[in-house]
């Protein structure tokens, strides 16, 4: 039997039950529907980045580690002059990670307009075209192109870049070179080294003749890329953190180079010297026709004071702009060709300011892709460390154990050669 009291509030209440019936369906109602439309909206940001992107990117692909990984010691080398450093340890070039988006710094507030020009406002500093998106639009559809191989992104950025008048006795742009890099006394720095001389350079011929029937319009041009100075991870005698090989050994690299008709490049890693003050020291080796140099942002560390391999270092456009300079005084000097300046680059802080780069008739600037990875994150690199900022050639690095550690396959020249811009300088480490 109902008690007095639980009748009276079933009368007082019975009337509320249908709106609060109604309010109880809508919030489930909204429960229920608003995971839908967050989904919704976060497929429609998917979908947009993949168009942003450019690029087919493999869900599964293993995106290397942000964390430089250094190479195994190698084996000791012949002191330097005096003031040298310890044996060399070999530095290797840290996985690349994927790129990021240019990040394009903040235009300061503009100041308060004064008069008649109030009205009109005033426009923000200009953003540099190397650092601009793609129109809407002007993106190719996804799977079209892969990351790098774009034309219109090519266009976009400054691609083809106006050269200087290519002078008598150039190699570029009318051969592409292939390079074995590295130092004969590491095993682990590179194939120059890897092997004894002569497999070595037989292996060399084996990839100039892949590269000459990927691509006949162009002649290939044989090289060996010797790391002369080599960044350390002690300071050593010189307090400079890097050792200067004897000209003893760059000497029999450059005979080397001579046995299969090749070129010579004397690469330095400069650890905590000042370019300026150590690249004088290699006239007696450049003035040659047949030797050219390459420089390693990622072991300049002077002005940070980081440790080689411990840190990832930088060069400003002034520095490359003064080997440049110092290069097309060499070739005024002594009357020979131009020479070719190769560059490394696998970070958008390696290079700074790489827009203000002079360009000069007698020396001609390679800007070399050098990480190592996927085949897809090397093509993610190459277009926003390379083809997003134009200087005037460019370059690719292959690794022939670390781009394949992982179980990735070594791109082959028929892959690298869907790059746009097509990469002039191939350098196999």
């Amino acid at each position: 039997m109902t008690s007095p009291r639980v009748r009276r509030s079933i009368r007082i209440f019975a009337p509320l039950l249908p709106a609060a019936l109604a309010v109880a369906l809508v919030l489930t109602g909204l429960m229920i529907d608003r995971p839908f439309e967050l989904a919704a909206a976060e497929t429609a940001k998917s979908e947009a980045g993949v168009l942003m992107a450019q690029a087919t990117t493999p869900p599964a692909a293993p995106v290397a580690p942000a964390t430089p990984q250094v190479a195994p010691p190698a084996p000791a080398a012949p002191p330097e002059a005096p003031g040298a450093a310890t044996p060399p340890a070999a530095p290797g070039t840290p996985p690349l990670v994927a790129p990021t988006a240019p990040e394009t710094p903040a235009a300061p507030p503009a100041a308060p307009a004064k008069g008649k020009k109030a009205a009109k406002g005033k426009k923000g500093a200009k953003t540099p075209k190397w650092q601009q998106a793609a129109p809407p639009g002007k993106i190719a559809p996804p799977g079209k192109y892969n990351a790098g191989e774009d034309p219109e992104f090519a266009k976009q950025h400054g691609w083809p870049v106006k050269t200087p008048p290519v002078l008598p006795g150039a190699i570029l742009p009318g051969k592409r070179i292939v390079a074995y890099y590295g130092n004969p006394r590491s095993k682990k720095m590179g194939a120059l080294g890897e092997y004894p001389k002569d497999e070595m350079l037989r292996r060399l011929k084996v990839e100039v003749a892949n590269w000459e029937k990927a691509d006949p319009s162009l002649p290939v041009q044989p090289a060996l890329h010797l790391v002369a100075v080599v960044a350390q991870g002690e300071a050593g005698k010189s307090g400079k953190y890097r050792m200067i090989h004897p000209d003893a050994l760059v000497n029999e690299v450059h005979a080397w180079a001579k046995e299969v008709n090749g070129i010579l490049f004397v690469d330095i890693q400069t650890g905590h010297s000042d370019i300026r003050t150590i690249l004088p020291r290699f006239e007696w080796i450049l003035k040659n026709p047949d030797v050219h140099l390459g420089i390693d942002p990622e072991f300049n560390l002077i002005k940070s004071g980081h440790i080689p391999c411990k840190k990832i270092g930088t060069y400003d456009a002034s520095d490359i702009n003064y080997a440049a300079g110092y290069l097309a005084e060499l070739v005024k000097k002594y009357n020979i060709p131009p020479k070719v300046f190769i560059v490394h680059r696998f970070t958008r802080n390696m290079v700074t300011n790489a827009e203000k780069v002079t360009l000069r008739p007698e020396v001609q600037i390679v800007m070399n892709m050098d990480g190592w990875g996927a085949p897809w994150l090397k093509r993610d690199s190459y277009r926003d460390y390379i083809v997003a900022h134009p200087v005037e050639y460019t370059g690719f690095k292959l690794f022939y154990h670390n781009d394949t550690k992982k179980g990735d396959p070594l791109m082959t020249p028929q892959e690298v050669l869907k790059l746009n811009p097509k990469p002039i300088y191939i350098q196999y480490q």
